[in-house]
């Protein structure tokens, strides 16, 4: 181990070889505060208590408290059962983001080797303090940010940056808290120390990343818009009632019957099943979501950040091109890199070059009679050889600007090919041979990251799918070109630098240079230019990015941070998954799609069929028993859509709740008027009182809640498509349930079979009117 340099920088007042007194690290603590990173885990009791208090909860926690206060003990435990589900599945959802940070903080190193008071300690690694001299060993976890004072060590930083190839690093290089020492041992200085470690800045990143999902908002905006309308509809329910002169004891039932019939209770519980329905059939095709909502978001993105290496390249290097010089062949070059590679090791410079030797092995190759593996310091390695004659020779593999010094004087065209190459951004390696002082160079073997033979297929697949997809890289912008125009990424290059505030996706084909806090920014300049987007990541550092992206994709490669932080694992290399994902997720919007118009028309025909109701009649023509019995089937029938056959669209998703509100308000008006007409009939013809007129308005409700079902599922007309078998199986037993209730009179007046039979007739009759008046609203609306 080198001694540190006595150029490295250091406080003033520090000496590098003795580091701090035990006494001047104690006072730095107290000011700095521990190298750790600090709990900000919410209590499990505090995070479940947040998913009650939102507009659905407080709804259902509103009608909880009314059914309480008339006596109603069963429909109470019903609801508040729905309530506590839903909260359940909100609960489970967010732990994700206490899991990433959890991952970030095992990462950190427990102890650490520390020079205090002049002499070598074994200290707790949430000890150390800016200006601690530390010792770095094979195998040990380096415990913060380090500055290297002496020595020189082989870095993997792949958790950092998810690079697979190990960096060498001497005097002077930086290292971040997290890395793995593979080789060597070195003296450093600790240059920061918790959350102002690249690790502890990356950590307060995830804690902090947040973007609310557009299945988030689109609950939000349909219980908006419910309220406000039903609201409306509640208060003039009331006034009205009141102008009757109904006692307080008839209009609280009816308020409370209005209330349930507005709340949409199912919907956030629908919106996770068809989710969770999806991640079962992308589980079977290699992508393993980690949060359901990135189901849902991959239908809506339209711009993917992929990264390159691994996901668009092979992640491995491969040997390109072979330039012998004069003389040679590209087997003989090859054969002698071989030689002075190292057998079994863990650089992937050499192992490339071994797997190349051998597809093209010669026979009169030499033996090795020693071996130098790879000097940093040098930038080559070296091995002796000993020909057919027996005579030793010298074989030298290094960087180009090394070999030449040692070699008799190249060609200019031998230059001009490394130089050539490097701009190309190939690793160029140049090979010499000979004696001790009259070596001579027999050739240049060019190395990359070649790009995935699918990736041309699959970027090209995802632009037909309306998906723009641009490279994010770490790479300088001559390798990153060269990949990007290889896998069809054809389009301008992003000046390295500062990613602008309010860059487009549209402007740039490829981001080089860019650092992984960086991607961070890229996503959400991206976000704020109202884009939904996807990003690629494999570090740690990506773990920001992946948290604030719509969808997170961890790469097959990925650390155990990235992977919890991401939304989406996938589990094979390359953009196959991405492309599943897309379209799974287009399949699962247009099932959400098809509950949401179906909620939207449900509760607005319930609310004005309540006020329909007792304006002809003067009483609440439902009471909460019957409105709970009509949300419990109708929202199994509506939970089967999340099973149901559909057609995923050919570009992006997009949540139009303005259109679709408009399109179920429509809906639920032509439902309306089957209903009113059905009561009609009962009080006008049939002269029914007004306990048999709510059991055939109960029927009438579900019957006409099954009609409109058929015509919301499908775009065209209800019959283009074959319904899933679920949705069958759940419709039939919603018919047969209700009947069974109707017939026999349990929890309402009995009526007679061929009056049920009748209005289910006259629902059938109905769906089929309804949807010739559906099928040009809903393209006038852009409802596909």
């Amino acid at each position: 181990m080198r001694a540190p340099s006595a150029n490295s920088t250091t406080p003033a007042h520090v000496e590098p070889v003795s580091g701090l007194t035990s006494e001047e690290a104690r006072h730095r603590l107290g000011q700095i505060g521990p190298n750790a990173m600090p709990d900000t885990t919410l209590h499990p009791l505090r995070m479940a208590l947040e998913k009650l208090w939102a507009p659905i909860p407080w709804m259902l926690e509103a009608a909880i408290l009314l059914e309480l206060f008339l006596g109603k003990y069963v429909e109470a435990g019903i609801i508040s059962t729905l309530l506590v589900f839903n909260a359940g599945l909100g609960f489970f959802q967010e732990s994700r983001a206490q899991l990433t940070l959890a991952a970030l903080k095992s990462r950190l190193a427990l102890n650490a080797s520390v020079k205090r008071d002049g002499e070598w300690k074994a200290v707790p690694a949430m000890e150390l303090v800016p200006g601690d001299v530390i010792k770095l060993s094979l195998g040990g976890v380096v415990a913060a940010d380090v500055r290297l004072m002496g020595g020189e060590i082989l870095l993997d930083q792949s958790t950092l940056t998810g690079e697979s190839v190990p960096i060498e690093a001497g005097v002077g290089v930086q290292a971040y808290a997290g890395a793995l020492v593979r080789r060597g041992e070195a003296v450093a200085e600790v240059t920061a120390t918790g959350v102002r470690t690249k690790f502890g800045r990356t950590a307060e990143l995830v804690r902090t990343a947040h973007v609310v999902s557009t299945q988030q908002k689109a609950v939000l905006r349909v219980v908006r818009n419910l309220a406000s309308f039903n609201g409306v509809v509640i208060v003039i329910l009331v006034i009205y009632a009141r102008s009757l002169k109904m006692p307080f004891a008839e209009i609280i039932p009816l308020v409370l019957t209005a209330v349930l019939a507005s709340i949409p209770v199912a919907l956030p519980a629908t919106f996770t099943l068809a989710a969770a329905l999806g991640a079962r059939a992308l589980a079977k095709l290699g992508v393993l979501p980690t949060r359901l909502s990135a189901v849902d978001e991959a239908a809506s993105m339209d711009v993917l950040c992929a990264d390159k290496t691994g996901t668009l390249t092979q992640n491995a290097l491969n040997v390109t091109s072979v330039h012998p010089s004069a003389g040679f062949d590209e087997a003989h070059v090859l054969n002698l890199a071989a030689l002075a590679s190292s057998d079994g090791g863990q650089d992937p410079v050499d192992g490339a070059i071994r797997v190349a030797a051998a597809c093209k092995a010669v026979s009169d190759a030499p033996k090795t009679i020693n071996f130098v593996p790879f000097d940093p310091a040098t930038k080559m390695s070296e091995a002796t050889v000993s020909d057919s004659k027996g005579a030793l020779q010298r074989v030298v593999k290094g960087a180009f600007a090394t070999v030449i010094h040692l070699a008799l004087p190249p060609p200019a065209t031998v230059t001009a090919a490394a130089k050539e190459l490097e701009e190309k951004g190939f690793r160029v390696l140049a090979v010499a041979i000979g004696a001790p002082n009259a070596m001579k160079l027999i050739g240049l073997i060019a190395l990359s990251d070649p790009p995935r033979a699918d990736s041309v297929a699959l970027v090209t697949e995802l632009q037909n799918l309306g998906v723009r997809t641009v490279m994010v890289t770490g790479d300088a912008p001559a390798t990153a070109t060269i990949v990007a125009h290889a896998v069809g990424l054809d389009g301008a290059i992003c000046p390295p630098g500062p990613i602008p505030d309010s860059v487009h996706p549209e402007q740039f084909a490829v981001f080089a240079g860019v650092m992984p806090e960086d991607k961070y920014k890229l996503v959400k300049a991206f976000q704020n230019g109202g884009h939904t987007v996807g990003m690629c990541g494999d570090g740690a550092n990506d773990a920001p990015a992946l948290r604030q992206a719509q969808i997170g994709i961890a790469v097959s490669t990925a650390t155990d941070v990235a992977k919890s932080a991401a939304g989406m694992v996938l589990t094979e290399p390359g953009l196959a998954g991405i492309v599943a994902s897309v379209k799974e997720g287009r399949v699962i919007f247009q099932r959400i799609l098809t509950y949401t118009l179906n909620s939207i028309t449900k509760k607005t025909v319930q609310v004005l069929f309540l006020a329909v109701g007792l304006v002809v009649t003067g009483h609440a023509i439902l009471t909460p028993l019957l409105m709970v019995i009509i949300m419990i089937t109708g929202d199994f029938l509506g939970m089967s859509l999340t099973t149901d056959n559909v057609r995923p669209s050919p570009a992006p998703n997009a949540w139009q709740i303005g259109n679709l509100t408009v399109a179920g308000v429509v809906m639920g008006v032509g439902e309306l008027i089957f209903c009113v007409s059905a009561l009609a009939f009962g009080v006008y013809s049939k002269r029914f009182d007004i306990d048999t007129l709510r059991t055939l308005a109960f029927v009438v409700i579900v019957f006409g809640n099954q009609a409109t079902t058929y015509t919301n599922r499908e775009r065209r007309r209800l019959w283009s498509s074959r319904p899933s078998l679920w949705l069958i199986v759940s419709s039939a037993g919603d018919i047969l349930i209700a009947s069974t209730l109707a017939i026999t009179g349990i929890a309402m007046k009995p009526l007679s079979v061929w009056l049920i039979v009748g209005v289910l007739a006259g629902a059938c009759v109905f769906a089929v009117i309804l949807d010739s008046a559906k099928a040009p609203l809903f393209r006038r609306l852009e409802i596909t």
